[in-house]
């Protein structure tokens, strides 16, 4: 018997208007990179993670996070584990396989616009530094 990566629950930050039951599947445009499509979906157990990437993520939506299911095997996400932060204190997932929207979280913790700047700032620079990939 295998023991999972993490029991969970987990979330997923996005500006897209889901309901119960939809699927998130990989494929779409990077948040960080536009010019990257995704061959993963992202998710993390922590619900303030996701509502930072809820809050950065592309379009003109309302920032949204939601607590999703994998449908399939996941594995750490190597974009912030071991190659940035030892180990996974992010808690930070990724998988092949659809996610399942099971609900939405309404009390995560929104950033300030100064701190929602800085982020955009930092971003916009790892952009210009070809440094800094996206493992896919």
């Amino acid at each position: 018997m295998t023991t999972p990566l993490d029991p969970g629950p987990f979330f997923h930050g996005t500006k897209a208007d889901l309901r119960d039951g939809d699927l998130l599947t990989a494929g779409f445009r990077s948040n960080y990179r536009p010019e990257v499509v995704m061959n993963h979906v992202y998710f993390t157990a922590l619900a303030d993670g996701a509502g930072l990437a809820a809050e950065l993520a592309a379009g003109e939506g309302a920032p949204r996070v939601y607590i999703v299911e994998p449908t399939g095997p996941f594995e750490d996400d190597p974009n912030v584990t071991d190659k940035k932060f030892p180990g996974n204190p992010t808690r930070s997932y990724r998988s092949k396989d659809p996610l399942r929207v099971v609900g939405e979280v309404g009390d995560w913790t929104r950033l300030t616009p100064e701190a929602l700047q800085s982020w955009r700032e930092r971003l916009a620079a790892l952009r210009a530094d070809e440094r800094g990939e996206i493992i896919n």
